[in-house]
């Protein structure tokens, strides 16, 4: 019997041949079935009355918007009818349960849950400390605590003062006696009184010392009762709410084609990320496996508002985000064939690296779309392995910079570790110039500008950059329209820094150009490449201290 959430297909698909291999969920072109179920599951979005949400889409409401990840997974039943589900990432509405929308896998909000009633417990504790910490005896020894110490303090420093004009006034007795006396016995009564004199003041301030602190402690073992009270629910409070997450983590457990549950605990031993387990298709996949449906294809969308941090853009497709889903996703998927992933793919092998410049101490390559500057973690070839291959005598890490394995163009390779360190200070001391030149996906008004967003690592979803204002490091672009045809920009990017994914978020982000690069498949659509070629460096160099420009021009086909 089909699930209730089991949606038919709208639209004929029967001419449309199903995939051979489930979509490999990190880096995928979505099937045609897939966008068809998201198409349906979008015109719903748009006619809907279940539920209000503000996704910013109505330009009177941009304040508070919040847009949203929807994910759909086609399935097969066991009559073998093609259908799918569809799921939304975190709250919709502030509720976890919606028509039309797959459950989340385990529900947090039920009322006769385990984690219902511990929130609550803590509510109580909470409530408990408040009332203490509220209590008018207690705030009024906090304050004669607080008062009693800056008199105390105070009286201290005076003190101290007073010790120390002393001090300075005997070491002059001590001076202008040695100086004029010539009784020898007269002097050394008067050294031994002196001496005497500031034993006594250190004697007195160290009595005046333990005088004040014991009215001090008076006040303050007036005040225990009510410390230790809140100290002890504090603990309470603290040791409850970690049994709590442990409950949770231990409870919050995945399916997979094997009915085998593997719980959040295990997946990220004992440390899952905040809202792991909350995001589509971790909730899709646990629905199917629950229902005994076929997983045939997936893909997510956004829908809405981008957030000021990340870059999302509405309808656009984007793929399961690596924090939070990765070791789900992989429990969940075992043994299940998928898609290759492309970061697996030598996409190099038959692609050649042109050498622009060379003398005997440096080079300059120009390195083609999909080719790594350095060895990755799947694939080892390289610019670097390369230039090992063509100097092996070579000494020190031989590539100076890098570029995105997506981006084309001027790489510096320096042949001795002597080279490779003056070449690198002048990148860190920003003497080198750079010019890429990139293609826009859309029309720019403006002639030229400056952008200035900060940018972190977005940690749920490496290697991803988001802009933040608070941890980010500083990230400048100049840039200067070139061209506009075809609904598309030509740009020359100047990079001020060099941050990773640096052009390809000022390009797309809403508070930078707010147009992708062309072809850009993290931030942007896919094309047959990523637009972005770094066409001309400028350097000086280490041996002949002369400027040199080097150019290659895209071969961009727009």
């Amino acid at each position: 019997m089909p699930s209730t959430l089991f949606q038919p297909f709208k639209t004929t698909i029967s001419e449309i041949a199903l995939p051979e291999k489930f979509t490999y969920p990190f880096h995928y072109q979505p099937h045609r079935l897939s966008v068809i179920a998201c198409e349906e599951l979008q015109e719903y979005l748009e006619s809907q009355t279940d539920f209000i949400h503000n996704f910013g889409l109505d330009k009177w409401v941009q304040e508070n918007a919040m847009g949203k990840m929807f994910g759909v997974v086609v399935v097969q039943n066991t009559a073998g009818e093609l259908g799918y589900l569809c799921a939304f990432s975190g709250k919709l509405a502030d509720q976890n349960h919606l028509p039309n929308f797959v459950p989340t896998v385990f529900d947090m909000l039920a009322e006769d849950g385990f984690f219902v009633k511990g929130i609550k417990e803590l509510t109580v504790i909470n409530s408990k400390v408040a009332v203490v910490e509220n209590n008018p005896d207690y705030n009024r020894l906090k304050e004669k605590i607080q008062q009693e110490t800056t008199l105390i303090l105070e009286r201290l420093a005076l003190e101290k003062s007073k010790m120390s004009e002393a001090k300075k006034f005997r070491k002059v007795q001590r001076k202008n006696a040695q100086l004029e006396s010539t009784d020898s016995a007269s002097l050394e009564k008067l050294m031994n009184e002196l001496v005497r004199e500031s034993l006594k003041d250190k004697f007195l301030f160290r009595e005046l010392n333990e005088y004040l602190e014991t009215n001090l402690t008076e006040i303050k073992e007036k005040l225990n009762p009510f410390s230790n009270k809140i100290n002890q629910l504090k603990e309470e409070r603290k040791q409850k709410s970690a049994k709590l997450q442990q409950q949770l983590f231990s409870e919050y457990a995945f399916l997979n084609q094997y009915q085998d549950l593997k719980s959040l605990e295990a997946l990220f031993n004992g440390n899952p990320p905040a809202g792991a387990g909350e995001c589509a298709a971790p909730k899709l996949l646990h629905y199917a496996f629950q229902h005994n449906l076929k997983p045939i294809s997936m893909a997510e969308f956004w829908w809405g508002q981008s957030p000021k941090s990340e870059i999302r853009t509405h309808k656009q497709y984007y793929p399961a985000c690596t924090g939070k889903c990765e070791p789900i996703l992989k429990h969940m998927l075992k043994d299940i064939v998928m898609d290759e992933n492309p970061f697996g793919i030598n996409l190099a092998e038959e692609k050649e690296l042109e050498m622009v410049f060379e003398d005997e101490h440096l080079a300059v390559v120009n390195k083609p779309a999909g080719f790594l500057s350095v060895p990755g973690k799947q694939v080892t070839d390289s610019v670097y392995t390369r230039m090992k291959a063509l100097f092996p005598n070579a000494s020190g890490p031989l590539v100076v910079h890098r570029l995105d394995m997506a981006t084309s163009g001027l790489l510096l390779i320096a042949k001795t570790s002597e080279i490779h360190k003056n070449l690198q200070s002048q990148f860190i001391k920003r003497k080198i110039q750079k010019r890429y030149v990139a293609l826009l996906d859309g029309l720019l008004t403006e002639e030229n500008g400056f952008i200035n967003l900060p940018l972190r690592t977005d940690f749920d979803n490496r290697p991803n950059q988001m802009v933040c204002y608070e941890y980010g490091k500083p990230a400048q672009t100049k840039w200067k329209t070139i061209e506009l045809r075809n609904n598309k920009t030509l740009v020359y990017f100047y990079p001020v820094t060099g941050r990773t994914h640096q052009l390809r978020v000022h390009a797309a982000h809403t508070l930078g150009l707010n147009l992708p690069i062309v072809g850009d498949a993290m931030y942007g659509n896919r094309s047959n490449r990523l637009y972005l070629h770094a066409e001309s460096i400028t350097f000086n160099h280490p041996i002949s201290l002369k400027n040199i420009t080097v150019k290659v021009k895209a071969n961009f086909d727009w």
